[in-house]
């Protein structure tokens, strides 16, 4: 009867319609108002919809009756809105009430264990695995129990590791002469590596009969067995293992485990005749290994790896030269776009190893091989696709070596520029979209910035540099037209582009990126936050919503992965999955992400009572943190993937950090980007004891972390801490004048000049700070029309004092900015021409642009010039519409 009553919801449900779904609620719940199951239903409904308090309300109402607990509509339902919620003890809570009428009903203690693992409850998860395995004869309860067990000690509770790692070695223990698969061998590993067990581990990896069929099948655990030899120092049989696995199989972690057992077991006092054997030994294996077909490269990087490490540990008499290996190695693979990834780290590391003294030399050796080799390469290039790729990888390893040599000339960076341009971009072979064209162009670019910077690095010099970046947007773009799947191409168009204050642009070569999923967490920091700061509000809003929503499916989705660990027994994947999981959902960037959201959202218009209640409503106990929960967030934003041909600690040489428009949010800025909605919330509540304490704390935060925030994110800040002095002012009955007219001038002084157009540096002014000052001082702005409908509500004279004030300001902002808007409609593009195509430092690129790149320059010109209209006619259009 009732399956057939709530028949119409589910079918609303399942067509994706909620609307639907909870009228059908509505309506069955007005004949039967004490039908469960509609009311389960409809608090999954309005959990979905967040109505969260609602939904919260109805679900306690059903908890508090315990018959319908019984009901399997309730059952699933309300666990399900629960989940939804992310309530997890809740979610348990149903369970267990349902058990209370269905004892020992093993499909819903699996479901307590369940919520408890997907919610990182390990002692709950613990409970319902040992009642499981009392109840069933079932071999994997008993693994649920030991993985639970395992799960506390390493996670939660520090001081009962220690028995309850013993617990979990015990029930192995039993079960080690029927182990089923690597899965459960890894689950018993694990227990005995966190007690730091290594000899038993190696004791046990040593077994015989099917275990040993199991080990030797699987690649992963015959490396373990290596680690753990040289772990325990048992240098001679980790080197034998290793021996026996490389005769097998051409696997580089094997590699490495060989050379670190040899390189330990010689540095501890051996006998100087036996450090020479054994090191022999090593190199023959090596030069074996590289004889066989198809395994050169992994041998013969092994063998560099074996020099640079004695050389490392002091043993140079019996190392065979490092730089004279790497460069044959170099000259052996220098046509595979893979040999400088190969060979950097350990020519950055012998070059960090080498005496002052002799550090010269080795660079000088490595120079001079460049330059035999380059001459050469140069002129077959055009022979084939692996002499092109030859002069690509030995262009890098030039560059590479000029920044370990100091290198900050310009012109020595620029040096062969124009042979680099014409192959990369204008030759037969760029035209046939030959990969190493696109990744020559690529080097060009990174060498016309790194010029760049090192020419107008400074202060003074900086307008040149926007002149000199323009032209590397030149060459960039070209070679983009060449090859639209150059990656790194496109990034270092992004970064440019945003330094030149040209968001439009920036954000249409990202959407061609396709990034998404995962690395909306890893690279979403290459253009969230830019349209804030560049008047592009409503554009960075729907790319922060994008990520939040990928965020929220994520912690869905790994919810689902977690419990398929168990269902599917594939418990190697557990610690993986938690460690993937916290690291999201304590993620960083979706917190700057989230915040930048905030921001955006503060910015949409609304009425004088539609905006006190957006404020006034807003959850800002959610947004709230202390220095604890800071110190739990993960980094994932990846800086490395820029393709830097340095170090990434050499901070000159990196055109990452270089090319930064604006700083890196870090804690200091989440923090006080979520005081904000904070304050505005308590200023319209008119809490303003409150108010007071969250001011101080983000007045001292902006000065404490400064390095953390770009000069418009201060502007807005303090603007913000100026702006609660003058409302608490006005609270206490007192002259707002002072308050008002500091804010004011602040807004005023960041609005383009009233002579802009007569500025000779008009151009750098917009490129550089203009629009973003401007930005800032718009939502500055913003923020102080909410203040004077707060100040309306609550204290009307003041209100009469502000909106006056306000009103003229705006007047002469929209002034001011359609003049701006003019000036670059008028002037933009003539005046790129005019002045970012001049001979500078980079006089050779600027040639090449006019001579054989004139329709890149021109697209390039209109790109940077439409950018920065659309960004000004936005902040127009915001002006014209804050009204108040």
């Amino acid at each position: 009867m009732e399956s057939r009553q709530l028949r119409p919801i589910y079918s609303a449900l399942e067509q994706s319609n909620p609307k639907h779904a909870l009228r059908e609620c509505d309506k069955l719940l007005r004949k039967h108002p004490n039908l469960h199951g509609a009311r389960a239903l409809k608090a999954f409904i309005l959990a979905r919809a967040g109505e969260i308090q609602e939904a919260l309300a109805l679900g306690q109402s059903l908890l508090d009756t315990p018959a319908a607990m019984g009901n399997m509509h309730v059952y699933r339902s309300l666990s399900m809105t629960y989940r939804a919620l992310a309530r997890p003890q809740e979610e348990i809570q149903v369970y267990k009430a349902a058990l209370e009428l269905n004892p020992n009903n093993e499909t819903m203690l699996c479901d307590v264990f369940m919520a408890a693992a997907r919610n990182r409850l390990f002692k709950e998860q613990h409970q319902a695995a040992v009642q499981l395995n009392k109840l069933y004869d079932d071999q994997k309860y008993l693994w649920w129990m030991t993985v639970s067990l395992y799960l506390q000690a390493k996670y939660l509770d520090q001081e009962a590791a220690k028995v309850q790692l013993m617990l979990a070695e015990r029930l192995i223990e039993k079960l080690v002469d029927r182990l089923k698969s690597t899965e459960e061998l890894r689950v018993y590993l694990d227990v005995l590596d966190e007690q730091g067990k290594y000899e038993q581990m190696v004791k046990v990896m040593g077994a015989q009969g099917q275990l040993a069929k199991m080990i030797a099948n699987d690649p992963d655990l015959v490396t373990l067995r290596i680690s753990l030899l040289v772990k325990i120092e048992d240098w001679e049989k980790a080197m034998e293992a290793a021996v026996a696995t490389l005769d097998e199989r051409d696997n580089w972690a094997d590699y490495k485990l060989y050379i670190e057992a040899l390189v330990a077991s010689i540095s501890r006092g051996t006998d100087k005749s036996d450090q020479e054997k054994a090191v022999f030994s090593v190199q023959a294996n090596l030069q074996k290994w590289a004889a066989t077909t198809g395994r050169a490269r992994g041998a013969r990087l092994a063998q560099v790896a074996l020099s640079t490490q004695l050389f490392a540990a002091g043993i140079t008499d019996i190392a065979e030269s490092p730089e004279k290996l790497v460069w044959g190695y170099i000259e052996a693979f220098k046509h595979k776009a893979i040999c400088y990834p190969d060979v950097m780290q350990f020519i950055v590391a012998h070059i960090g190893n080498t005496k002052d003294s002799q550090r010269e030399a080795t660079l000088n050796y490595y120079q001079q091989q460049l330059e035999q080799q380059l001459s050469e390469t140069r002129s077959s290039a055009s022979q084939d696709e692996n002499h092109a790729q030859a002069w690509v990888t030995l262009e890098k390893l030039r560059y590479l070596v000029q920044a370990l040599k100091g290198d900050t000339d310009p012109g020595s960076w620029l040096a062969g520029i124009d042979a680099l341009l014409a192959f990369g971009l204008t030759s037969a072979k760029a035209r046939k979209k030959q990969a190493a064209c696109s990744d020559m162009a690529l080097v060009a670019s990174q060498r016309i910035i790194q010029a760049a910077f090192f020419a107008y690095g400074e202060a003074e010099s900086r307008e040149q540099l926007h002149s000199a970046l323009f032209k590397s947007l030149c060459v960039m773009e070209a070679g983009i037209r060449l090859n639209e799947g150059n990656f790194l191409l496109k990034l270092y168009a992004i970064r440019i582009y945003l330094y030149l204050s040209c968001y439009e642009r920036a954000r249409a070569i990202y959407e061609t990126l396709n990034i998404k999923n995962i690395q909306l967490d890893t690279l979403g920091h290459l253009i969230v936050g830019h349209g804030i700061s560049l008047g592009c509000f409503a554009a960075d809003l729907e790319l922060c919503y994008k990520s939040i929503s990928f965020y929220d499916k994520f912690r869905s989705r790994m919810l689902n992965d977690i419990q398929s660990v168990y269902e599917e027994e594939t418990y190697s994947n557990i610690q993986d999955f938690l460690e993937f999981q916290s690291n999201l959902v304590q993620s960083m960037q979706h917190d700057c992400t989230h915040r930048y959201a905030l921001r955006g959202e503060g910015l949409e218009f609304g009425s004088s009572k539609e905006t006190l209640a957006k404020w006034k409503e807003a959850d800002v106990s959610s947004i709230e943190h202390t220095e604890e929960s800071l110190d739990t967030l993960h980094d994932n934003r990846d800086t490395l993937v820029m393709g830097l041909l340095t170090p990434h600690n050499m901070k000159q040489w990196n055109l990452e950090v270089l090319t930064r428009s604006m700083p890196m949010p870090g804690r200091g800025w989440i923090q006080a980007f979520s005081l904000v909605p904070q304050i505005m919330h308590h200023l319209v509540c008119a809490d303003a004891d409150a108010l007071r304490t969250k001011a101080a704390k983000l007045a001292t935060l902006i000065d404490r972390d400064a390095l953390e925030f770009s000069e418009a994110d201060l502007l807005f800040a303090r603007g913000i801490v100026e702006l609660t002095s003058l409302y608490i002012k006005a609270t206490d009955k007192n002259d707002i004048a002072d308050h008002l007219d500091k804010l004011l001038d602040s807004i005023n002084a960041n609005l383009p000049e009233d002579d802009f157009d007569s500025q000779p540096n008009a151009l750098f002014m917009l490129s550089s700070d203009a629009i973003r000052n401007l930005s800032a001082a718009t939502e500055l702005f913003t923020y102080m029309v909410s203040l004077r409908h707060a100040l309306a509500a609550q204290r009307l004279p003041a209100a009469n004092i502000v909106g006056p004030a306000l009103s003229q300001t705006r007047k002469r902002a929209l002034k001011l900015v359609n003049q701006l808007r003019s000036w670059i409609d008028k002037n933009g593009r003539l005046l790129i021409e005019e002045q970012w195509l001049n001979e500078d430092a980079c006089a050779a690129v600027s040639r090449f642009v006019v001579e054989s790149q004139k329709d890149t320059f021109a697209m390039v010109s209109k790109a940077c010039t439409t950018s920065w209209l659309r960004s000004v006619r936005n902040i127009l259009m915001h002006w014209e519409q804050c009204t108040f």
